[in-house]
């Protein structure tokens, strides 16, 4: 599929070209800035995979990958704090009805920015944040460790375990007050300039009309484990980039490498889900690991039977294999970007030490025990995985 004239896709590579690129190494020192952030609400690309009827572009999941290549490739971290909006966008186009006709348009159409709060549900059985019922509505109360996007975020999905072992989430407003409370912004050796804090939740009430989704543990974890296999597209934007800073002689070979690989990796993402009792649930619609849609499997219905099993372990073998081998494509580009920039790139103006950084970043992005177990056997010389869960 050619997208290259897609409107979307046009609109991002102008982005990229005429804001995002030019001002990269300015904003890793600085911060995003509120003025990158309405340049990406005004573009329609926080649309780009929201429902039309909602005013979002319902664009097929390769418009998805395509622009974030091209924003990741350009700004890593206006791409991160931009992505974040894709979860909640898609998890309210499968939730409950209440807050979905209160804020999927809004989100649809880019007038609001949500972040998200929910990868702390994955060091279950721990409850870093705890959830129960309160009056009317749920209280939240614990340490959210990691939220992106502080003080350019309008909302936040929220999410937490219940005493009965279920998750919920919630939209909030993405600031402080009664019962929420944010760190000053983390000083990270990568995307500093994406405001991460932790936030520290003492009594946070919401009421029943802000939750999206309220289902099982074990079934929300078996869809996030199908999500989080998968190679994120800001993989190949930031190799990509950084093969444009070498010659032809140098690029050729890597270059060859990362299209052979792109192409297997997004030829996966769209391929069925195998099912336990042979059904088939097509995983199209996600953009990579760790900030593609988190309903897959969840409020979609299936049983946590549907996504374990042999077929399913076999499956999964195959997308991390793939994953490892793009993560070391991307670690030889942009190694290769600072042997040929020489001593200048060490300089903080430098192009090539940023997108390396960046580099080391995208390999815990996104990160499950599953996903860093197969990559540091494959870093061994190993098969990335026996085709056993590892726990």
């Amino acid at each position: 599929m050619d997208l290259t004239s897609h409107p979307l896709v046009v609109r991002a590579r102008r982005l990229a070209t005429d804001l995002l690129a030019p001002e990269a190494e300015r904003i890793d020192q600085e911060g995003v800035p509120a003025s990158h952030i309405e340049a990406v609400k005004r573009s329609g690309l926080l649309g780009v995979a929201a429902p039309a009827e909602y005013g979002g572009a319902g664009a097929p999941p390769a418009v998805l990958r395509e622009t974030a290549e091209i924003l990741a490739g350009a700004c890593c971290a206006t791409w991160f704090v931009q992505t974040q909006h894709h979860t909640p966008v898609q998890t309210l186009a499968r939730g409950e009805r209440a807050v979905r006709e209160r804020l999927l348009g809004p989100l649809s159409r880019g007038e609001l920015l949500s972040g998200v709060a929910y990868a702390h549900l994955r060091s279950y059985p721990r409850r870093p944040v705890r959830v129960r019922r309160e009056g009317t509505g749920w209280r939240f109360d614990g340490t959210v460790p990691w939220y992106t996007g502080w003080g350019l975020n309008d909302v936040m999905l929220l999410a937490g375990v219940t005493d009965s072992d279920k998750v919920l989430f919630a939209f909030a407003e993405a600031r402080e007050q009664p019962g929420l409370r944010a760190s000053a912004p983390m000083r990270l050796a990568a995307l500093t300039a994406a405001r991460t804090v932790s936030l520290e939740l003492d009594g946070l009430w919401l009421p029943a009309e802000a939750v999206s989704l309220h289902t099982p543990y074990d079934r929300w974890a078996a869809g996030d484990r199908v999500k989080t296999l998968s190679t994120s597209p800001a993989v190949f934007g930031v190799a990509e980039a950084a093969l444009s800073l070498l010659d032809d002689e140098a690029a050729t070979p890597l270059r060859s490498r990362l299209t052979g690989l792109r192409e297997r990796a997004y030829a996966l993402a769209d391929a069925p889900v195998p099912q336990a009792r042979g059904e088939e649930r097509s995983m199209a619609g996600a953009e990579g690991a760790g900030h593609g849609p988190t309903v897959r499997g969840a409020a979609a219905g299936p049983g946590v039977d549907d996504w374990t099993g042999p077929g399913v372990d076999d499956w999964a073998a195959e997308r991390l294999a793939v994953r490892a081998e793009a993560y070391d494509v991307l670690r030889a580009a942009t190694t290769a970007a600072v042997v040929a920039g020489g001593g200048r790139a060490m300089a903080l103006t430098s192009r090539a030490q940023r997108l390396a950084r960046e580099g080391l970043f995208l390999l815990v992005q996104g990160q499950t025990a599953e996903s860093r177990a197969a990559h540091l056997r494959a870093l061994g010389g190993a098969p990335a995985t026996t085709g056993e869960r590892d726990r």
